[in-house]
């Protein structure tokens, strides 16, 4: 793996990352065509560090949208005069990532021990496997499309501007679902849950990044323990080696993600969510089409 190629992909998961169309998906794709093992720690990391550029490209652009809502000054109402209390995000959002990590714990537990060894007699399990496997991207892509499309064409009448509990317990459910299944778009899903429970846009795509922020560290935290484990490296220049390609990815889907956060944002503001889930239909019937092809 060379930097022209850290900075291809950089690029597509920095501009797809904050779109709800599976950067994952495209960056695995992208991989494949340049002849590189998505499931290899050292990519899996690699994949992690984009995210944490675009972590910070989330935090840089919301920011001033999201300091009244983590840190009000008093509680009070909401735009559609419904109570909240003081830290009500904040609840929610640590709510919504508990459920996350119990269910997510408990896939990779049925994915690794149960499925890969257990059914499939793998020597190691390791979710990571699955990232290779483009049918199973494909479908991911199909089922988001899917969902998108029908928060998209769903007509409320009223709008809350309150995440509740049950919620915040949906959201986090579906963002749990959403990790070891790459192409499974987290940020489609999770705004796409948001909005069936009748949050209103602004506020669905406010609580989906805040998401992202809080689960990118432990992410990044079990990728590089994995890719420690797996290489050699004694001396701080071998570590350097390692992470140096990481660091270089970060900084370009960092400036690739604010671009991206600027059209999604409008895109929802415009009331065009539903035309993501167009494009997540038509890249899953891609993906199944360059299989074929030998991919």
């Amino acid at each position: 793996m060379n930097y022209p190629q850290i900075i291809l992909l950089a690029l597509i998961q920095g501009m797809a990352e904050l779109l709800p169309v599976s950067s994952t998906a495209h960056v695995i794709v992208a991989e494949r065509l340049m002849g590189l093992d998505p499931s290899a720690p050292e990519l899996t990391f690699l994949l992690v560090m984009l995210h944490t550029g675009t972590m910070f490209a989330v935090l840089f652009y919301f920011w001033p949208r999201w300091k009244p809502l983590l840190f009000p000054a008093v509680a009070g109402e909401t735009k559609d005069a419904t109570p909240r209390s003081k830290f009500q995000f904040i609840t929610m959002i640590l709510l919504a990532t508990v459920v996350t990590g119990v269910l997510g714990l408990g896939l990779k537990f049925l994915i690794e021990k149960v499925i890969l060894i257990g059914m499939l007699h793998h020597e190691k399990g390791e979710v990571e496997h699955l990232f290779k496997n483009m049918p199973l991207i494909a479908t991911g892509l199909f089922l988001v499309g899917l969902l998108i499309l029908a928060a998209g064409s769903r007509e409320r009448k009223s709008e809350t501007w309150t995440i509740r509990p049950r919620s915040s317990i949906w959201i986090g459910l579906v963002q749990g679902l959403c990790l070891p299944f790459r192409g499974f778009s987290r940020s489609g899903a999770t705004i796409s849950t948001a909005l069936f429970c009748g949050i209103a846009r602004p506020l669905a795509e406010d609580f989906s990044f805040a998401l992202a922020v809080v689960l990118t560290p432990p992410v990044i935290v079990l990728e590089l323990y994995r890719l420690l484990r797996a290489k050699e490296w004694q001396t701080t220049a071998g570590l350097m080696e390692l992470l140096l390609p990481g660091a270089v990815g970060m900084v370009c889907s960092f400036f690739a993600g604010l671009l991206a956060l600027k059209l999604l944002s409008a895109a929802l503001e415009k009331g065009r969510w539903k035309y993501f889930g167009i494009y997540c239909v038509a890249a899953s019937i891609a993906v199944l089409v360059a299989v074929q092809f030998g991919l």
